[in-house]
């Protein structure tokens, strides 16, 4: 594979690995919150395919991304509740 792909997670620059899933890269960067439950609970994946829509966050802009189904892109902007 080529070059790492830089994205941002929260303000802070991460390199991953090109093909990377957002929600993997969120993980292996520490975060363990993606967002809350309307009752303000923290949620982070639970299935890893798509069915589930526990790891929605924010991606270059666009709100409720399922991050599980999203690959990484250089220069990308990844927001969650973190």
């Amino acid at each position: 594979m080529s070059d790492n792909v830089q994205i941002t997670i929260n303000g802070k620059t991460a390199s991953v690995t090109p093909l990377t899933v957002v929600a993997t890269a969120l993980a292996c960067e520490g975060v363990t919150r993606f967002r809350r439950s309307v009752t303000g609970e923290p949620r982070t994946p639970l299935c890893g395919m798509g069915v589930c829509f526990e790891c929605r966050v924010t991606i270059n802009g666009q709100p409720n991304s399922r991050s599980c189904q999203v690959l990484c892109e250089d220069g990308m902007e990844i927001v969650t509740d973190e």
